[in-house]
């Protein structure tokens, strides 16, 4: 893995409408401050409403990152907070933060061992609205779970990706001013008796995997891992930035 707020480009990456950067282990205060500041740029950055399209525009930036503390995250949704199983105390005692964060979704953890991406991308410029974002980013994670020969879906009624009954990405976003902000939370190697601290995203009997519980000692690195989903993403941002070049071309 790349050292902290190192831009990584490979040839398949290499794109110019987004930029991809590994931050490294990093708290998640300090996350959130960098995803709050690209906010501010990328809405800063864009052309007047009246503009004609711009298909040159970039579309954001792309933070790679395993957050160090640990920490379970609760959204303001009112009922969030119950699917916190373990005390203040107890969260304390094993080093996990708790903070209550302004993404969509429930509660859940992150931590070592998981590779979080937070999307900081003007929407607009992609032509894509909460759906299409949503299940970009699930297809993104299915194909980068096919590379491994790794089989996820979809489920219908709970946002993420799935292997089997148990959830290995959680995702979650929030939207400002159609950008986007927070992201996806693969799980590669972590440890997973974390998640029995939560009820994780709010699903009551709902397991939690791994790249690691599934492929056993075939689980590739955290590095390849972040590699591939870095390409996916990237294929599929730019995809979605060619249709809305094409839509706007013929309107």
């Amino acid at each position: 893995m790349n050292s902290s707020g190192e831009t990584f480009q490979s040839p398949s990456t290499a794109s110019g409408l987004v930029e991809f950067i590994d931050l490294g282990s990093i708290s998640y205060a300090n996350a959130y401050e960098v995803q709050r500041q690209a906010h501010e740029r990328v809405v800063a950055a864009r052309a007047p409403m009246d503009a004609p399209f711009c298909p040159s525009l970039r579309a954001g930036v792309v933070y790679f990152l395993q957050h160090n503390p640990a920490v379970v995250t609760i959204s303001r949704r009112q009922e969030a907070r119950k699917n916190v199983l373990a005390s203040a105390e107890q969260l304390a005692a094993r080093g996990i933060e708790c903070v209550e964060t302004d993404r969509g979704g429930d509660v859940t953890w992150h931590g070592p061992g998981q590779i979080v991406v937070y999307l900081v991308l003007d929407l607009n410029r992609l032509g894509l609205r909460v759906h299409g974002y949503l299940r970009m980013l699930e297809g993104a994670v299915l194909a980068t779970l096919a590379d491994f020969a790794v089989t996820g879906r979809c489920d219908p009624t709970a946002t993420g990706v799935w292997v089997g009954e148990s959830k290995i990405c959680a995702m979650g976003v929030r939207l400002s001013r159609w950008v986007s902000m927070h992201g996806i939370a693969l799980n590669v190697n972590p440890d997973l008796e974390s998640f029995d601290l939560i009820v994780p995203c709010g699903l009551v009997g709902r397991g939690v995997t791994s790249l690691k519980r599934e492929l056993k000692v075939h689980c590739p690195s955290i590095g390849d891992v972040q590699n591939a989903l870095a390409i996916r993403l990237n294929q599929a941002i730019c995809a979605a930035g060619r249709d809305a070049a094409v839509a706007n071309e013929f309107r």
